[in-house]
């Protein structure tokens, strides 16, 4: 039997998705993707999965793309279609994670790179090891950040740094990319998978559905102005407010009792 390439594990609400081809670093091949985001959508339809973390098998996250993949290679005119592999792996995987139903972490052991990079900054909290690094590659081999990386990276550190980084695809420790607000947590290498977890049963008995329709308020109100941004905010408080997990949370508060959330 060949090893999946993505490996399930589940501790309570908590699951864990973690990329396994230690040997390459967890590069990325069209079998991969296509084994992530099935458990992404897996762990989508299931109402007991409240949190996912996402990490990286051996001593890396992710190192990007693995240009020997088959999805790789030159077509008849003797080039390779990189827009083609981003429409039928980057963008959804991309999107995928942009519209999870619970919270993403991504816990990042060892190298992040290129595309692997972009996958730790789509998710919803990225926690890093102090030994960890993010590198854009792609100005390396000719090529633009993707993944969402041309996206994330101008409004997570600003369009100076963002260039900055994807011009010169230099190596950013995890404890600069804490500084600069790029991750939410550079920890010691020892205490990462513990802390990760630790936060995700946190966020898994908090209101999922409020903590995703947040990200989903923060992503749109990005491209409104602030009137806009204003009656999204209305238009989504009305609906969480009909919803069980606010009159729970109102309910608890009350009574001076933990709350139990159910909404996803």
């Amino acid at each position: 039997m060949t090893e999946p390439l993505v490996l399930v594990a589940d501790a309570g609400p908590v699951r864990t998705l973690t990329l396994n081809r230690p040997a390459a670093l967890n590069s990325f091949t069209s079998q991969m993707h296509a084994q992530l985001r099935e458990a992404l959508d897996a762990a989508a339809a299931l109402e007991s999965v409240r949190t996912v973390i996402i990490t990286g098998a051996g001593r890396g996250f992710c190192a990007g793309q693995d240009l020997n993949d088959p999805g790789m290679a030159p077509g008849d005119d003797g080039k390779v279609d990189i827009g083609a592999v981003i429409e039928a792996n980057y963008k959804p995987l991309a999107l995928r994670l942009r519209a999870m139903p619970v919270p993403v972490i991504a816990a990042v052991n060892g190298v992040a790179a290129g595309a692997g990079a972009n996958l730790a900054l789509g998710c919803d909290i990225t926690i890093a090891a102090r030994s960890s690094s993010f590198i854009q590659a792609f100005s390396k081999i000719g090529l633009i950040p993707d993944c969402g990386g041309t996206w994330l990276l101008p409004r997570l550190v600003g369009r100076s740094r963002a260039l900055g980084l994807a011009l010169t695809g230099d190596k950013l420790p995890a404890e600069q990319a804490e500084r600069i607000g790029l991750i939410w947590q550079c920890v010691d290498d020892a205490a990462l998978m513990d802390t990760c977890q630790a936060l995700a049963q946190r966020l898994a008995a908090m209101p999922s559905k409020a903590l995703a329709v947040t990200r989903q308020a923060f992503d749109a109100a990005a491209e409104m102005d602030m009137d806009q941004a204003l009656a999204l905010e209305a238009r989504l408080q009305r609906d969480l407010g009909r919803q069980h997990d606010f009159a729970e949370g109102v309910a608890a508060f009350q009574q001076k009792r933990a709350p139990q959330f159910k909404d996803r």
